[in-house]
């Protein structure tokens, strides 16, 4: 079996701002399991990032070990890539992201890699608000070891052998939310077009953006009795905010009543029909997306789409004043100030 992709693509793809076509944003063929949801995945950051216009070489893809950590090997491979030790991808991240904040960050991590070994390095990222993508691509089993539960196997999940889980789940989302996330969004691998959208606005959100996303394991964990599942997730789930992602443009204004509806035309020019009305959910609020996440926990529901979002909070490069230059683009007289001055940061400490 060949793994090499043909090089031939139709002349007439359609291609981006930058006139690029797809095929840059892609990667090698994947070695996943035949409809695996990670792949789902991959092909929705494909598409997130191409409709962003980024630049492939501008763009940072960092990973742990599991079944999630091999897929960034499936998209951008035109990009920087690190595949660190299991559940360390944070620190990687943070590290990168000091020496160059202007690249965008993916991270991508496993409910192992997260929820278990990486728990820690995990709650830290979060808290230090850094500028990242972190993709959780979320199946309640260690793939690679032939299906066990993980840390996100909700409590009576059963396993392929027809065991259940006895311990409550730690779910991913309440626990960004409560430690001070200022993106946080779950979504469904099978569900391209709520998951596309939610990525764009993810990977412009300065500051750290997480995204779980339920992604079921077709060999290990996609039976009956599994809570990620296929069938199970289509069954229960619950959409939160439905939102879209429109890059910044001239300012597109309307003033309509309560009750009443507006018919806007797009830069693109497509046509968006406008329906005011109080949303149920308001994702700008801490509380708010606290209690919409116990409801839906409470009615045996998954609460999915744009949870939280904090656009003010400053991100880590921020908070700690760092240089506002890489450090890869500093010359050697920024970076030796010469011994004059350091004799006098010397002279500070006699």
């Amino acid at each position: 079996m060949s793994y090499l992709k043909p090089n031939f693509r139709h002349p007439q793809l359609p291609k981006n701002g930058l006139d690029l076509t797809r095929s840059s944003y892609e990667g090698l063929i994947s070695t996943l399991c035949a409809g695996c949801g990670h792949d789902s995945i991959s092909a929705a950051v494909i598409q997130a990032c191409w409709e962003l216009d980024l630049e492939p070489h501008r763009i940072a893809k960092v990973s742990g070990i599991g079944c999630s950590s091999k897929s960034p090997t499936y998209f951008l491979n035109k990009s920087h890539g690190f595949n660190s030790v299991h559940g360390r991808m944070p620190s990687v991240a943070t590290g990168a992201n000091v020496a160059n904040h202007e690249l965008t960050y993916i991270g991508v991590s496993g409910d192992g890699d997260s929820a278990s070994i990486g728990m820690g390095q995990f709650a830290h990222v979060v808290r230090r608000n850094l500028n990242m993508l972190y993709l959780v691509e979320n199946n309640g089993c260690y793939g690679l070891t032939k299906g066990q539960d993980s840390a996100t196997a909700d409590e009576g999940s059963k396993s392929r052998t027809g065991n259940e889980n006895p311990f409550e789940n730690i779910d991913l989302v309440g626990v960004a939310l409560e430690i001070g996330a200022t993106f946080v969004a779950r979504s469904f691998s099978g569900d391209k077009e709520q998951l596309v959208p939610l990525m764009k606005a993810a990977i412009s959100h300065r500051g750290f953006a997480l995204i779980d996303v339920i992604s079921p394991c077709v060999t290990f964990n996609n039976h009956h009795g599994s809570t990620k599942s296929y069938d199970y997730t289509r069954e229960h789930v619950q959409t939160g905010s439905i939102i879209d992602f429109v890059p910044p443009r001239e300012e597109i204004t309307a003033q309509y009543d309560a009750g009443e509806s507006m018919q806007l035309d797009l830069h693109d020019g497509s046509s968006l029909s406008l329906q005011k009305a109080q949303p149920n959910h308001d994702p700008t609020s801490r509380r708010s997306a606290t209690e919409a996440l116990l409801d839906s926990r409470e009615n045996n529901q998954i609460l999915t789409g744009l949870i939280y979002i904090d656009a003010q909070e400053p991100d880590f490069h921020e908070v700690m004043q760092l240089n506002d230059a890489p450090l890869n683009s500093l010359q050697q007289d920024q970076l030796c100030p010469g011994n004059e001055k350091l004799r006098s940061i010397n002279n500070v400490f006699r």
